[in-house]
């Protein structure tokens, strides 16, 4: 249960935080490498909110 609330919790984080930096198929297909360190920090970070909301909580 806990895992699927995480994995919930993590797409719509990912999402969010990507569309409001501006990370979209526009600039992945402009700039691959650009979007893909940028969608790497993205989800570390989503993962840092989801493990301080869910798992440390």
């Amino acid at each position: 249960m806990i895992q699927k609330q995480a994995e919930e919790r993590m797409d719509l984080l990912t999402s969010q935080m990507a569309k409001s930096q501006g990370v979209n198929e526009a600039l992945k297909a402009s700039d691959q490498m650009k979007w893909v360190g940028l969608m790497n920090n993205i989800r570390a970070s989503a993962e840092e909110i989801v493990l301080s909301e869910l798992i440390y909580s």
